[in-house]
């Protein structure tokens, strides 16, 4: 959903620089790659949003004119 750039190889050279074997900094670049494919962007979010006041905005009309012809 959300764009992200994330230099996966680069990833792995820090964490291996840093300590960690290849194995185990493949595994934490896989983790953050697929906590980032789980974000939602503010623009998708924005566009649900305004979505669902229209529907509610929608449906408010629609109960008012069912009950105004009810009244009337």
């Amino acid at each position: 959903m959300a764009t992200i750039t994330f230099d996966t190889l680069e990833a792995v050279r820090r964490l291996r620089d840093a300590g960690y074997e290849e194995k185990q900094a493949e595994a934490i670049v896989r983790v953050i790659g697929d906590a980032q494919d789980r974000l939602v962007s503010t623009e998708h979010f924005d566009s649900r949003f305004t979505l669902l006041q229209w529907m509610i905005g929608i449906n408010l009309t629609v109960t008012l004119g069912v009950l105004w012809k009810l009244v009337h």
